[in-house]
């Protein structure tokens, strides 16, 4: 499921950023005295209670020389309140109300989306007036200090309750998102395969702004594909609508059961398509290499075996990802992407028994032990498969924590030999055997 998106807005200088890195927990934005330091929104993932959720930091508010709000931050407010699930009104307590924010409460009222006005700056909650900010209508105003941290939990503890439920996705859906750098052809192999053109093509990088769903059935299964905006090099997204589609990009992969990775074939594979390669494995999604534009590449018999042994040595994950050669214009390959989704899902999902995953450890113990530690005899007593999706073992040892890395990678690599899991990433967890 997609996690929910809390977003801060207000006016400069109210402590958004320090509200911000204080919840985040680590100082992940600029933090300044000087108004409108943050003309570049920031994004990161929190948890509280058990309760995670992306937190966006945006640019402050201000009134313009006619009275009126700025255009450009307006713009840049409407897309926070857009995509946000829940929003952090954030206001000053130490300078009081201000007539900027009658005006952002009244924007924030006819958006209709739920938000919490933040009094921040209220170092002494018990000597700061911070009541006159009842005035907004929205309720009981939270006080805060940003810096201090006073009453941070508190705010916290408001945040999660009012964080609306996400609506529940299709369980019987094979969700498959289709991500990747902006203009690699990823909205024309979505057209392609769906076999109509629902999607705008453009030859204007980052035409698809939003994450799009569109549903399929392929051999009795219900697939819904999500065409996602492409995700640019952070430093690059200084634009409020490229920030948010990086941001919608990544709750893709939260939701997706599989990843499409399309990359364009014309171009060595690149530091960013190894970024978002990484986004998906690491959240646990399976993934597919889609080298699109395949048509435009001058190619012999070696071509493609080539550029997978670059981008492998780029990214040794990638040995256990399948590659596909297409073409979203000529509709090369395109079509075999489908019988490899649902390869690929039945090794997401594909469970060893105890007694096959212990006599494979067996196997491995005996062609290597694992480093002993120093006065301390590790020993691994027996390893089961304890999820799938992704597919997870977990191995357990009189000391868990001593076995080093190397051969855990060593267990990983012999359970892969056995039973492959292609196209997911395989877990090798170490547990301590109990008593």
């Amino acid at each position: 499921m997609s996690l929910p998106v809390v977003a801060l807005v207000g006016r400069p200088n109210v402590g958004k950023s320090a509200l911000f890195n204080r919840i985040v927990g680590h100082h992940a934005a600029i933090v300044s005295d000087e108004a409108g330091t943050t003309r570049d929104r920031h994004f990161a993932r929190a948890e509280w209670n058990g309760s995670a959720f992306w937190l966006v930091d945006t640019g402050g508010l201000t009134d313009d020389s006619r009275g009126l709000m700025d255009v450009e931050i307006r713009r840049q407010v409407d897309e926070a309140i857009g995509e946000a699930d829940l929003l952090l009104f954030v206001v000053d307590a130490k300078t009081g109300l201000h007539p900027v924010d009658h005006r952002i409460a009244t924007m924030l009222r006819e958006a209709g989306k739920p938000f919490v006005v933040v009094a921040n700056k209220a170092d002494n909650p018990k000597s700061t007036d911070y009541f006159e900010f009842f005035e907004l209508g929205a309720g009981d105003p939270v006080p805060v200090s940003a810096i201090s941290g006073k009453q941070s939990g508190d705010l916290l503890d408001v945040l999660v309750e009012r964080i609306p439920a996400m609506p529940p996705e299709d369980e019987a859906a094979l969700r498959i998102a289709v991500i990747g750098r902006p203009n690699v052809g990823k909205s024309s192999f979505v057209n392609r395969l769906l076999g109509e053109d629902r999607l705008v093509v453009s030859e204007v990088a980052g035409t698809t702004r939003d994450a799009i769903d569109t549903p399929m059935k392929y051999h009795g299964r219900d697939l819904i594909f999500v065409d996602t905006a492409g995700l640019r090099r952070q430093s690059k997204v200084d634009d409020g609508v490229e920030f948010y589609s990086g941001l919608r990009s990544r709750r893709a992969i939260e939701r997706a059961d599989i990843c499409c990775l399309v990359i364009d074939g014309t171009e060595q594979l690149q530091g960013q398509d190894l970024k978002i390669a990484h986004l998906a494995w690491d959240a646990g999604r399976a993934l597919v290499i889609i080298v699109n534009k395949w048509d435009l590449v001058a190619k012999d018999d070696k071509t493609s075996a080539k550029f997978q042994k670059e981008a492998r040595e780029k990214a040794p994950f990638l040995n256990f990802v399948p590659f596909l050669y297409t073409s979203a214009k000529t509709g090369q390959r395109v079509t075999k992407v489908l019988d490899v989704l649902l390869e690929v899902e039945a090794e997401r999902q594909k469970r060893i028994s105890t007694s096959k995953v212990n006599a494979r450890l067996e196997e491995l113990l005996q062609r290597r032990q694992p480093p002993q530690a120093a006065g301390r005899e590790i020993r691994l007593m027996y390893a089961t498969q304890v999820e799938t999706a992704p597919p997870t073992i977990a191995v357990f040892s009189n000391h868990p924590d001593l076995v080093e890395e190397h051969y855990i990678r060593f267990l990983h690599n012999g359970f892969r030999e056995s039973w492959d899991f292609t196209g997911n990433p395989l877990r090798v967890v170490m547990r301590r055997k109990a008593g």
